[in-house]
């Protein structure tokens, strides 16, 4: 699947804001990142000052990983269709912060095992174990990638000014780490982690998947397709699509955690540029996660310790981004305020200069 060239943020329109920034009543600089996330979602709308944000939106990609059935999580897989009808029953932590930052929910079955009523776009049930065999066809990535780019398109029509992409499949750490350790050229104990609570004996079976499926992802490290097809999954295909579709459709995102953060990764790879387009929201806990801030050379807005997924710690960030356009929308400059500036105070003439006598004269 190929996708239209990304185009960068307004680069005028950043100057422009950044600008503005230099006029409002505050030292230069003072809101700190809340300036560079304002000045970034004015570049992403074209537009100085930028619009409120009035149509976050979350949506969670769900699947299932064959390679759950080797004991890498501390849950069942039969939990992942159980979550996505409490996500559709509002009763997840992702409905409360999302509610709280003004923000609604979709979720998705990509590949959750058993039946949902979430399934307009779904490609199978459960994706390959990884650590043996290949997660999907070609038939069924090209499918999953096609569906992730509609929901994005949909999305987007439908009025999102701001997306967020979530997950939930237990497992799904497994191949998420599997991805990042492939495109950064990390060994299976830098990207391994605790995902669900996972013990020692638990930890260890998951480094072995890792180890095993890394072997089957070398040798397609290259193609990022191939790569979702022999290690990735369904849900975490369609993720990747829909974060390169929002950025070809100009519309600004927040990454979540490890997973959305593998898939991040390889939207980078099908769409080149497509990362100007994101701001993290946070640092998981998963070390992978770090790796994959570093290849992205993003900075996370949150530290919060999180580890949740579902587009937690994204939608946690979402009021910041709030504040951050509204500081520019609505707070007043020097002039307007009647406020001295560093400015207007370099402009006036130093009077006490002139009234002292030159030294040495009588």
């Amino acid at each position: 699947m190929e996708f239209d060239v990304v185009s960068p943020p307004d680069e005028e329109v950043r100057q422009a804001a950044e600008e503005r920034h230099a006029r409002l009543t505050k030292p230069r600089g003072s809101l700190g990142r809340l300036e560079e996330l304002g000045t970034w979602l004015s570049a992403c709308q074209g537009t100085c000052p930028p619009r409120p944000i009035q149509r976050p939106r979350v949506v969670i990609f769900a699947g299932d990983h064959g390679v759950a059935a080797r004991g890498v999580s501390a849950y069942p897989s039969e939990v992942t269709a159980q979550m996505v009808a409490n996500f559709q029953a509002g009763g997840a932590a992702i409905n409360v912060l999302a509610g709280v930052a003004g923000a609604t929910v979709r979720v998705v079955d990509m590949a959750v095992a058993g039946d949902t009523t979430a399934g307009d776009h779904k490609v199978r049930r459960s994706s390959g174990p990884i650590d043996c065999e290949d997660a999907l066809t070609e038939d069924e990535v090209q499918a999953a990638l096609s569906a992730g780019r509609a929901i994005a398109d949909q999305e987007v029509d439908e009025g999102a000014d701001l997306l967020v992409a979530g997950d939930m499949g237990i497992g799904n750490t497994t191949p998420a780490a599997v991805l990042v350790a492939a495109i950064t050229g990390s060994e299976p104990v830098a990207v391994v982690g605790r995902g669900t609570g996972i013990d020692d004996r638990t930890w260890m079976r998951k480094t072995a998947a890792i180890r095993d499926a890394l072997r089957r992802a070398k040798p397609v490290t290259a193609d990022p397709v191939a790569l979702l097809r022999t290690v990735g999954g369904a849900d975490i295909a369609a993720m990747a699509a829909f974060l390169a579709q929002a950025a070809v459709r100009r519309t600004p995102v927040v990454l979540d955690g490890v997973v959305s953060g593998a898939a991040a990764l390889l939207a980078e790879e099908l769409a080149p540029g497509a990362r100007a387009w994101w701001v993290a929201g946070h640092r998981s806990t998963e070390p992978a996660h770090t790796l994959v801030l570093d290849q992205l050379d993003l900075k996370p807005l949150l530290e919060l310790n999180m580890r949740l997924g579902e587009g937690s710690g994204a939608t946690a960030a979402i009021p910041l981004l709030t504040m951050a356009a509204q500081v520019l929308l609505d707070m007043a400059t020097f002039e307007d305020a009647g406020v001295s500036s560093p400015d207007t105070v370099a402009e006036q003439p130093d009077t006490a200069a002139e009234e002292e006598e030159p030294v040495g004269t009588e």
